[in-house]
């Protein structure tokens, strides 16, 4: 069955897979869906006799009909291979009687890796299949690890550049190092002086400006993202929840067909979607819940039905989830509404002018696989020390959230529905607030001296992706605030 992409606000339609993914985000500024969510076609039973590359084969091929088995398999085994340090690519680890399932083995020790290592691959196959000759440039804001995995994908691609611009004073120490310290040729970082919300409405209004897009087309350049908004990041995500099932059958955890929970820390929605999509494949899952920490816009809409980023941002030790505007919500609004884009047109205009919208009691039906859950700073930090205190097993802040959550719903509903949860980053990424959380105040220590005693605590090897930025020379310097954005662009590519 061949799939086709179109608009979650009109227009552009019948796409195909690899145009939608060279393009990333629509002309009207709306996402790109496939007309149907397509079911597996493969037993689990086969499926759970198959490694991560295997199963990414089957779950990818059925979204991306226009590449060829060839171009595919290229695309996995190059994106799939020793740059990870499991073998099992995404292990699962039971502890406290939930699944975590390890996403932070990659080059960048977060779960951005397992669709960025592929994206490049994706993205340069589609420019050869539609015969583009511009040099694509990836235009990225990044919450801390986007920003860094894109990067590591992309660094010195030909044919490629890449941009990206973080909140400075927005990510933790390590996340920022990750990013001034990436090599490449083709690599651009900048700090602009604002949140991750400005920076993403930034690359978003630069998306849309035409008379730029001219400008870029004439000097021989044309836009895309890495961000999750781009379909070619959504599909591989959802490879790893159905992995994560099959391995729980594989190993007797749980039987063929009996449903589980997942649990995910959410802020931009596009990881929790992926969830979603591999249900709408035919993975039995029950509930999916959705995670957030005291910038609670989802979990607030999913108790009432309206989304409202009208409220103080704050600051957090999970800043990945930092964010008001989830920009993957819009393809699940669009779901819910029967795929009607001028109904969720409508809406994202409430959303840009008013920052409020409210959906219909139907759509909330729609949505009823979904519930939502938030932890704040203290109760985050609580859970995080007492996972390691009961098990030894220690997690990151975004895990942690994820975690807290999860043991409130239990406790809350009584459901004990076996459990996944998105472990999302390595502790290490954020060691500073692992270790403050686990033995207290950590001010005036060396980031590098907690990130040893943590690799003591946790028993585990620091990971090579910080131990290549503890001396590593400061690259990227350039700071902007988010209305001169674009033409900090300009001057990076020399327009």
């Amino acid at each position: 069955m061949s799939i086709s992409y179109q608009s979650t606000r009109g227009g552009e339609k019948n796409l195909s897979a690899s145009m939608a993914i060279l393009k990333g985000l629509a002309d009207n500024g709306g996402l790109f869906m496939p007309d149907a969510i397509p079911e597996l076609d493969v037993p689990v039973e086969k499926l759970a006799d198959m490694s991560y590359q295997e199963v990414a084969y089957e779950v990818m091929k059925l979204f991306l009909t226009d590449f060829t088995e060839e171009e595919l398999k290229y695309c996995i085994t190059h994106a799939y291979d020793s740059k990870f340090d499991t073998e099992e690519i995404a292990p699962l680890v039971k502890a406290d009687g939930a699944y975590y399932l390890e996403l932070f083995h990659g080059s960048t020790i977060a779960f951005k890796d397992m669709a960025l290592s592929i994206l490049p691959y994706l993205m340069t196959t589609s420019a050869k299949k539609n015969h583009v000759e511009n040099e694509i440039v990836i235009l990225t804001a990044t919450s801390g690890d986007t920003g860094k995995a894109a990067m590591a994908g992309f660094a010195d691609v030909p044919g490629t550049r890449i941009i990206v611009f973080y909140p400075k004073g927005g990510v933790s120490r390590i996340q920022e190092l990750q990013m001034v310290t990436q090599k490449g040729g083709n690599t651009a970082v900048v700090a602009i002086h604002g949140n991750f919300d400005d920076a993403q409405t930034g690359v978003k209004k630069i998306f849309g400006d035409r008379e730029f897009g001219k400008k870029l087309d004439e000097k021989g350049f044309q836009l895309s993202s890495a961000n999750s908004i781009n379909i070619g990041r959504l599909v591989p995500q959802v490879v790893y929840y159905v992995y994560a099932y099959v391995k729980l059958v594989k190993n007797g955890e749980i039987k063929n067909g009996e449903s589980i929970n997942i649990t995910v820390p959410t802020g931009n929605f596009g990881n929790i979607l992926a969830a979603y999509f591999a249900k709408q494949m035919g993975i039995p899952v029950k509930t999916l819940i959705c995670a957030s920490n005291d910038n609670k816009v989802l979990y607030d809409f999913f108790r009432t039905g309206v989304y409202d980023r009208n409220r103080e941002f704050i600051l957090t030790s999970s800043p990945s989830m930092d964010i008001l505007i989830s920009s993957n919500l819009e393809r699940l609004i669009y779901l819910s509404a029967g795929c009607d884009a001028r109904k969720n047109q409508s809406l994202m205009a409430k959303l840009s002018e008013e920052g409020a919208y409210e959906v219909t009691d139907a759509m909330r039906e729609e949505m009823g696989d979904f519930i939502g859950g938030y932890a704040d700073e203290k109760a985050n930090a609580e859970g995080i020390k007492e996972l390691y205190d009961q098990t030894g097993y220690v997690i990151d802040t975004h895990t942690g959230v994820a975690s807290r959550v999860y043991r409130d719903y239990v406790k809350e509903t009584g459901d004990h529905t076996p459990t996944v949860i998105a472990s999302t980053a390595s502790p290490f990424k954020f060691a500073h607030s692992v270790m403050e959380a686990i033995f207290g105040d950590q001010s005036g220590k060396d980031e590098f001296a907690i990130i040893d005693e943590l690799s003591r605590v946790a028993n585990v090897p620091v990971p090579a992706a910080v131990e290549e930025i503890r001396h590593a020379q400061i690259r990227h310097k350039r700071e902007c605030d988010a209305e001169t954005m674009e033409n900090m662009v300009a001057e990076i590519l020399e327009l």
